[in-house]
């Protein structure tokens, strides 16, 4: 227990020497930590007063500069000052010997006045109205001059641009016109199919005539049997059923309705195709399946021996085909163009014009109020507004009055050529007026010593704004006054 008690205890105390010299050579440590820390701030600190001591003196150096600038402008401003300060000076020196001067310019004119109102034995205001009543004069007749010359200028330039635009347009559509009447022919094989056509005791006939609406006119015509109505579609159909029945050999009752009902589906067929033809040939998209058949309806309708179909197909080509010249919107000029005498299709059957009942078609099947408002005024049932509805009028007009596009009688052309003369005439101071180019052109000759130059102008106007007045025409009439002065003298 003693050697145990020593061993212990030895070992303690080489514990306990070895506690003191790791805590000696801890705090030997520590103190180096100590003062390397102290060494590390203290360098830290020297940088960071250096770094500031600099940037002190550089924001120095910027102020210093800063100031030098601002005193310079001020130098410069002060300079500037006194210079301003001069000039005004000056124009106040300038100002005062300009008061004088007007003052002794008003002195002058006055005196200079009252003696011209002395001499002229006329007062200042008289003279200013008599030469403002001279001014007036020639301020008239410059005016007149001046307007002459523009229009003149103006027509030219316009007559000169519309014939390119019209003629190109023009060369470009050329669409056949069939003249077609009221009636139509139907042919037989022989006279007896006349006997059968009519049938035991005319039920044959009659059940046509009812079915068809269609008046049928069987006289000493050789081989032919004519169906007269105003209704071109019930025309059509009765004519269908006809030639089919002649060809089948079955003419009663029972069979000829059967034979109508079919012809009604093949004629509806025919104008819904005619109808989308049409749209498909201007390349017009969505357009109301109702509005398109209502529009292949037009295929058989003519309107002065003119197809109304093929009128508005070629008044949509020439719309089209002008507002791309003008840069115009093409789809809705060809458009408006196409469905322009809708009406025409349904005015047989309800009451209104045609241009009445073609914007309501157009309005109620969801046409847009531009096309709508230029079917409206193709006639002047309204004011033209848009460029669409003065090229939809345009190219109707074109449409309608070219050569050979309308019929037109005999006794209509007289009359109208005798109405041009008439109211070319009704003026006083005409030597003589002729209606010529097929009544196209009015030429009035004028006494020279009644109507100038401005005065043949305005009578022109006149006569023209008249003729719009009071006459219907296809195209446009033109107006030409013819002024002539002849002096003779003979040599003896």
């Amino acid at each position: 227990m003693t050697m145990l008690f020593v061993r212990q205890k030895a070992k303690v105390e080489i514990l306990e020497k070895n506690e003191q010299k790791y805590i000696a050579d801890f705090k030997e440590k520590e103190e180096l930590l100590k003062k390397e820390a102290i060494i590390s701030a203290r360098e830290e600190l020297h940088k960071e007063r250096m770094e500031f001591d600099e940037a002190t003196r550089e924001k120095k150096q910027e102020l210093e500069h800063q100031l030098q600038d601002i005193i310079k402008k001020e130098d410069e401003l002060s300079s500037k000052f006194q210079s301003i300060t001069d000039k005004q000076a000056n124009l106040d020196r300038r100002a005062n010997e300009l008061e004088k001067k007007e003052d002794y310019l008003a002195d002058v004119i006055a005196k200079q006045i009252s003696e011209l109102e002395r001499v002229a034995q006329m007062s200042r205001d008289e003279a200013k109205t008599m030469l403002l009543n001279q001014l007036k004069d020639e301020l008239a007749q410059e005016k007149i001059q001046l307007i002459r010359e523009n229009e003149i200028q103006i027509k030219e330039s316009a007559e000169e641009k519309a014939r390119e635009i019209l003629s190109a347009t023009m060369q470009k559509c050329a669409i056949e016109q069939v003249i077609e009447t009221s009636v139509s022919v139907v042919s037989l094989p022989s006279d007896e199919m006349k006997g059968r056509i009519i049938g035991r005791e005319g039920r044959n006939i009659r059940t046509l005539e009812t079915l068809t609406g269609v008046d049928l006119i069987i006289d000493d015509t050789p081989e032919a049997v004519v169906l007269s109505s105003f209704d071109p579609v019930r025309r059509e159909i009765a004519k269908l059923t006809i030639e089919k029945l002649i060809q089948d050999g079955r003419i009663h009752p029972v069979r000829i309705e059967e034979v109508f009902e079919k012809s009604t589906r093949e004629v509806e067929n025919k104008i819904k195709q005619e109808g989308e033809r049409a749209a498909l040939d201007l390349g017009i998209m969505n357009l109301n399946k109702e509005l398109t058949k209502t529009l292949g309806r037009l295929y058989y309708r003519t309107s002065y021996g003119q197809n109304v179909l093929k009128h508005s197909i070629e008044v949509g080509q020439i719309a089209g085909m002008i507002a791309a010249e003008l840069g115009s919107d093409v789809k809705s000029a060809k458009r408006a163009g196409l469905l322009h005498d809708i009406g025409k299709a349904v005015d047989q059957e309800q009451e209104g014009t045609h241009v009445q009942l073609g914007a309501e078609l157009a309005r109620r099947f969801g046409e847009k109020e531009l096309i709508v408002h230029a079917i409206e005024a193709h006639h002047d049932d309204v004011p033209c507004n848009t460029l669409t509805d003065a090229l939809v009028k345009i190219a109707d007009t074109i449409s309608a009055g070219r050569p050979g596009a309308r019929r037109d009688t005999l006794e209509i052309y007289i009359k109208r050529l005798k109405k041009l003369e008439e109211i070319a005439n009704s003026y006083e101071g005409i030597k003589q007026s002729f209606a010529v180019s097929a009544g196209r052109e009015v030429r009035v000759v004028v006494q020279p010593n009644v109507f100038d130059d401005a005065a043949s102008a305005k009578l022109a106007r006149d006569i023209a704004k008249r003729i719009e007045d009071e006459l219907e025409y296809p195209g446009q009439i033109r107006v030409t006054v013819v002024r002539e002065a002849r002096v003779t003298e003979i040599a003896k």
